[in-house]
Parts: structure tokens; C-alpha cells; sequence
């Protein structure tokens, strides 16, 4: 299974499937990121965490723990 957390700097991906429950589930979809939407992996920081993403024509910054619930292709 491929997830956000594993994507290079400067390749796209399209969201297949969120994991995770209840509230964490929902804070990742507050953010936009729901299934067929397209994400841009920007920069990520030194340590790894975290990660900027080009999502629906805006950047949002995600930590890595929660980039791991997004299944990607």
C-alpha cells in the first residue's frame, strides 16, 4: 500500500482511500483531502515531518503521521 507519507518531493498522486476513524478521519477530510483528489508533494522538512502539499489550488502542511492514513496511487 502506497500512502502519502512515502511520495517523493515533486510527484502527484491521486487519493484512493483515507484510513483512520472518528475524528482524525474527519480533520484529514476538513483539509480537503477526500477521495480523486489530486495532491502535489511540495517540500518536506529535514527531519521528515512535515510535509507541504499543493492541494485544490492552495498549500497545506501535513505531519507525517497523519499523511500515513492517505492511500495513494
Amino acid at each position: 500500500m502506497k500512502t502519502l507519507g512515502n511520495v517523493p518531493v515533486g510527484e502527484t498522486v491521486r487519493v484512493v482511500k483515507l484510513h483512520g476513524d472518528g475524528p482524525v478521519r474527519r480533520r484529514i477530510m476538513d483539509m480537503g483531502i477526500t477521495k480523486g483528489v489530486e495532491i502535489f508533494v511540495r517540500k518536506v522538512a529535514p527531519l521528515g515531518d512535515p510535509m507541504e502539499l499543493n492541494i485544490r489550488n492552495y498549500e497545506l502542511s501535513v505531519r507525517k503521521a497523519d499523511a500515513q492514513m492517505v492511500e495513494v496511487e
